[in-house]
């Protein structure tokens, strides 16, 4: 599968490398890719290249500006592609940018033509890309088409996730209690001291 990374940080140089290993093709799309080029392991071009040439686009960018930067090149850019949403939208104070909503929905709003998939936002990168790292937990999609949550899902596993421990919140509209987590993830990760860690859901 051509997976797009939008964006060059920690996040999308993780992703990138976990899905390159399973066999995936991994390209970097950056509103600059000339300051870029030769700093990642994998292609850099333009955001509209990427996207073009993906079957999955992955929102990876800082979330506060998200959809200012994904729909710069055209929403119709986007259109009949899986746009999988792994960013958390928030102000230098760690308020939610989007109290009322979330980012996810705002993206689906932006990107009419997409099928947009929120997911991978609740835990540490490093715990994402790497779940053995800690004991079992569980993972969360959301998204209004059930095509694109499998394609997700099957990403998901190719990090190493079981399928029972990802669960399908619904439609995106579900993304806001998603992207809500945000605030008690760092409020755990203040009182433990430590980023390595996850919740499950137990039943």
């Amino acid at each position: 599968m051509n997976i797009a990374l939008i964006g060059t940080g920690h996040v999308a140089t993780l992703l990138a490398a976990a899905w390159s290993t399973a066999g995936h093709t991994v390209t970097f799309g950056s509103r600059d890719p000339q300051a870029k080029a030769g700093q990642l392991d994998f292609p850099v071009v333009t955001i509209a290249e990427a996207v073009a040439g993906a079957d999955v686009v992955v929102n990876a960018t800082p979330g506060a500006q998200s959809v200012e930067i994904l729909t710069a090149i055209g929403a119709g850019a986007y259109a009949g592609k899986v746009v999988l949403d792994v960013a958390n939208a928030s102000t230098a104070s760690l308020d939610l940018v989007y109290p009322e909503s979330s980012l996810g929905q705002a993206l689906q709003d932006a990107l009419p033509e997409a099928k947009v998939v929120k997911s991978l936002n609740t835990a540490a990168m490093n715990v994402i890309v790497n779940p053995s790292s800690i004991g079992e937990s569980s993972l969360f999609v959301s998204g209004d088409h059930n095509d694109a949550k499998d394609t997700v899902t099957a990403l998901i596993v190719d990090l190493g996730w079981k399928p029972a421990d990802i669960i399908d919140l619904g439609s995106i509209a579900t993304a806001k209690g998603a992207e809500y987590y945000f605030q008690l993830f760092f409020a755990i990760m203040n009182a433990v001291k430590n980023p390595q860690f996850n919740i499950k859901l137990v039943r």
